[in-house]
């Protein structure tokens, strides 16, 4: 019986930080606000869904505002001319969280080493039917060129529009699960193809926490 844990999720506070990060007593602004950060991803998420774009989206409430800091691998893509595309954005997210709001930019100088974006990276070339072998070592050949230790990326469903679904994993360098002082980012993207959905996996091992 497998058992898998997220391997951010167990390593908070050891080699990652919470991405959405306030603290309230009252039971029903807890319920609100965690209902309101989920819109502000789906929000953010949406408006550069056609490329994979955006890394890690950070939420954090304090001084009676909401500090929104965007990861993003291209920065000019967001920010808009004249800083459009930002204003644009925090009027958005004024209208659901009823508060001052600040938007961050923050520029990925490696976006082969954020596991996001090379899982949404692969799922969008499954998309357009690009063989789903030469997608993933493509990736994980530009990982392991950016500096990585190792990446491990999984594929399953009907891979190049087979009959039966299946899974292949591809494995370059060390990526120790087990290890919680390992700094391992990791992301799940789904590719909706014609034949249905793939899921990919990607883990990406950058070395140890200091």
């Amino acid at each position: 019986m497998g058992q898998k844990v997220n391997p951010i999720s167990m390593r908070l506070q050891v080699t990652k930080n919470w991405r959405s990060r306030w603290f309230v007593a009252n039971k029903r602004d807890f319920a609100q606000w965690l209902n309101e950060d989920g819109k502000i991803r789906t929000l953010i998420e949406k408006k550069f869904a056609a490329r994979p774009t955006i890394n890690l989206i950070e939420i954090e409430r304090r001084g009676g505002q909401v500090e929104v800091t965007i990861h993003t691998a291209k920065a000019g893509v967001v920010i808009g001319r004249g800083g459009a595309g930002v204003n644009e954005i925090r009027d958005e997210i004024a209208k659901i969280v009823k508060m001052p709001v600040r938007i961050n930019i923050e520029e990925v100088k490696r976006p082969d080493l954020a596991a996001k974006l090379v899982a949404e990276n692969i799922a969008h070339q499954l998309e357009r039917r690009i063989n789903f072998r030469r997608a993933i070592k493509m990736a994980a050949q530009n990982t392991m060129n950016a500096g990585a230790k190792g990446i491990r990326i999984e594929v399953a469903g009907r891979l190049n529009g087979a009959e039966m679904s299946r899974r292949e994993k591809l494995i370059n360098g060390s990526v120790p699960l087990h290890t919680i002082r390992a700094d391992i980012d990791y992301h799940g993207a789904r590719a909706q193809t014609k034949a249905g959905v793939i899921g990919v996996k990607v883990w990406i091992y950058k070395g140890e926490a200091v």
